[in-house]
């Protein structure tokens, strides 16, 4: 015991050795994050990173679910947690409903916090299912190298990071603020977020998912919205536990849709009353789960920006193919202000109030239209086509 503790605080001294050396910036959250090895990095998870890196040994039939925060990580854990389990537990008693998706698939960089944790890992119950936000260059070797599989899901940045603003607004903080959407904006475009920047992120395991498609599984939340049933048998092909005919015939797909439902997931005890990572209560990691709703917050302007990033970003990569070809913005509407003198009559005044009411209303609408234009045209980047349905048999 005494040499496990001596080794943990050997581990903590390194790691705050390291920080030191680290640049450092004020994140979107509002919070402290550190450059390592490529990527902004919150503090609390750099020890686990380094930890991982270093003593993570990969089994064959490890599963790793990935993501960057807030593009649907609690979701794909319930969904692959209760495809790969469903032999073990009915739904009706499945630990996902007392547990939660981050009790029964633990944060390889939060969750496990020593060397002698990472050893007992070697225990569970194969397969081991296990979440990080990690960028993909950050895994380990072991786990590159290995058959072990890496299931990764990606979501419009828009949703991305209304969703993280609002998850960091929601949080209590003690030393740190809670910054404007406009300034936690200008952050997020300029990668300052958490395991940031959004475009090297995505890059990373997308890239992997093309040298090798048999061990990398890249994702689009808003496929996965769509068509949930049929992403679920997908999941379940490439995890090697395909549904059987009897559980074709049971509906078994349509249940794990129901059971792993944002609306289902809220109302679990462990949603209710229980606490996720790093203590923050399970309840603030469900939220609206909405494809769009970033359209409520932003500006035309915002969303410009974003697209105008993605074309920068992605554009040699061959996953924006589909939106290379979007053109910016949609006509402007031309104002005309009206003026009346101190001597009017006041049923003209009542008239050029209306007025301005109306294109007060007319411009408001413009800026909708246009903000879902602009959004159609992102999420383009992230709709699949029509080879899933092919591949599973529901099309020609």
């Amino acid at each position: 015991m005494e040499e496990i503790a001596a080794k943990e605080v050997q581990q903590r001294d390194e790691s705050r050795e390291l920080l030191q050396k680290l640049p450092a910036e004020i994140g979107m959250g509002g919070n402290l994050l550190y450059l390592y090895q490529g990527f902004w990095c919150p503090q609390v998870s750099i020890k686990g990173m380094m930890l991982f890196q270093q003593h993570f040994k990969a089994q064959e039939t490890d599963l790793l679910l990935a993501s960057i925060p807030k593009s649907g990580t609690t979701w794909l854990k319930a969904l692959t947690y209760t495809i790969v389990d469903r032999s073990r537990y009915s739904l009706e008693k499945s630990p996902l409903l007392t547990i939660g998706p981050h009790g029964v698939v633990p944060f390889l960089e939060f969750d496990i916090s020593s060397e002698n944790h990472f050893q007992q890992l070697d225990r569970l119950p194969n397969p081991r299912i296990f979440g990080t936000h990690s960028p993909y260059p950050a895994l380990p070797c072991s786990l590159k190298d290995s058959a072990a599989k890496i299931v990764y899901v990606c979501r419009n940045p828009l949703d991305v990071f209304i969703s993280y603003w609002k998850f960091s607004v929601n949080i209590p903080k003690e030393e740190e603020k809670h910054l404007s959407l406009e300034d936690a904006f200008d952050k997020f475009c300029q990668g300052l977020h958490g395991y940031g920047p959004f475009w090297d992120h995505l890059l990373g395991y997308w890239e992997a998912s093309l040298e090798r498609p048999d061990k990398v599984l890249f994702l689009k939340y808003e496929d996965m919205k769509k068509n949930g049933v049929l992403y679920i048998k997908k999941l379940a092909n490439f995890v090697g536990l395909p549904f059987s005919m009897d559980e074709e015939k049971q509906g078994l797909a349509e249940e794990i849709s129901r059971l792993c439902s944002f609306e289902s997931m809220k109302s679990y005890e462990a949603t209710r009353t229980g606490t996720g990572p790093l203590g923050i209560p399970a309840s603030a990691f469900l939220r609206k789960g909405e494809v769009g709703d970033s359209l409520n917050y932003l500006t035309p302007s915002m969303v410009s920006r974003v697209e105008y990033l993605i074309q920068e970003k992605l554009q040699d990569s061959g996953i924006a193919d589909d939106s290379s070809g979007a053109k910016n913005g949609a006509g402007k509407t031309d104002m005309h202000a009206a003026s009346t003198s101190n001597t009017g009559i006041p049923r003209i005044a009542i008239i050029f109030v209306s007025m301005g009411f109306s294109l007060f209303f007319l411009f408001k609408f413009w800026q909708k239209k246009k903000r879902e234009e602009q959004y159609a045209r992102l999420l383009k980047l992230f709709e699949e086509d029509d080879e899933l349905e092919v591949e599973l048999g529901r099309r020609d």
